[in-house]
């Protein structure tokens, strides 16, 4: 078996050693992050110099169910990212194989390989596990409930990564998952624009909820996450407005990139996947302007734009590609 590759945007770093510069002056629409984040509240000393108590992280656990609309019969485990439950999940169940539809997201399927399992494409004989992104990153695919529920009565595990449907939960399984051996992961860090806090949250049955909390041992969220998050999902205003101004934003993306005669291949409202004639002549047009997007091993054509956050940032990717 081949060794699976990570494959993340977000690297400036790679930016300047490719076409130079310094990391200030690049603008940076190689993630799918909300470019114009929740502002963090003033933070009370104590979340840098204690320890988060019990009570605080399951009421930051019960804001997350709330937000969420988790299932009464589900637990709600809160984790220093998404990323954190990726890698453990996969040691929850005995290796066999695991069906992790693709092009997607690479850490999944890095994930369960570093744990044993063999990874393929396609459910077939022997899988006893799936993974699957939804929406899918980066083409936007969408799998609804109902075929998740089923999906999950057929499996001893699966994972959906729900990390990109908060703009738009339509197709949430969030409020159907209370089961054992069904996961719905939830990223904070990219609806709410703060990755760097490092917050992300695991919807599932009791016992499942116990096993991951184990295996992220205990304190597994900062102070600082305990108390910017539970503020944050409780917003329900700028939550509203953020997501009416996600969806017109990735319409006004969507039209800049047609003007170039590029075409939409899909994605969400924090990131559009384009077709276009060459991916890397694409991404070179774009990093002449210091602009740093998104290209995939696995397509010559495939580019990935997040959203610019300002109308300077807009002025300028309009600049580059028109």
């Amino acid at each position: 078996m081949s060794r699976r590759i990570q494959d993340h945007g977000g690297s400036l770093n790679d930016a300047v050693a490719s076409f130079g510069g310094a990391p200030g002056d690049w603008l940076d629409l190689s993630t799918g992050i909300n470019p114009r984040p929740y502002p963090v509240p003033e933070l009370p000393p104590a979340s840098w110099t204690r320890l988060p108590e019990a009570a605080d992280i399951a009421a930051l656990e019960a804001a997350a169910a709330r937000a969420y609309e988790a299932a009464p019969e589900a637990r709600v485990l809160a984790a220093p990212g998404a990323s954190a439950l990726i890698a453990a999940l996969p040691r929850l169940a005995q290796p066999a194989r695991v069906a992790i539809p693709g092009p997607t997201y690479s850490e999944h399927a890095a994930a369960f390989y570093a744990a044993g399992w063999e990874v393929i494409e396609r459910p077939g004989p022997g899988v006893t596990a799936t993974a699957i992104v939804n929406p899918n990153n980066p083409d936007g695919r969408r799998w609804s409930a109902s075929e998740l529920q089923v999906m999950a009565q057929a499996m001893d595990l699966l994972v959906v990564d729900e990390s990109f449907m908060d703009p738009t939960p339509a197709d949430a399984l969030a409020p159907y998952a209370g089961e054992e051996g069904l996961v719905v992961l939830r990223s904070f860090g990219k609806f709410y624009g703060l990755p760097g806090l490092r917050l992300g949250f695991a919807i599932t049955g009791p016992q499942t909820a116990a096993r991951l909390g184990a295996a992220l041992g205990p304190w597994q969220v900062s102070g600082a996450a305990v108390h910017v998050g539970q503020k944050a999902l409780q917003d329900v205003e700028w939550l509203e407005e953020t997501r009416l101004r996600l969806a017109a934003d990735r319409a006004r993306l969507t039209e800049l990139a047609n003007a170039a005669g590029w075409q939409a291949v899909g994605g969400s409202d924090l990131f559009q996947t384009f077709e276009t004639p060459d991916a890397v002549a694409a991404r070179e047009r774009l990093a002449a302007a210091r602009i740093w997007s998104r290209i995939f091993p696995y397509s010559r054509t495939w580019l990935r734009l997040g959203l610019p956050g300002n109308a300077a940032d807009w002025a300028r990717l309009e600049g580059a590609l028109i």
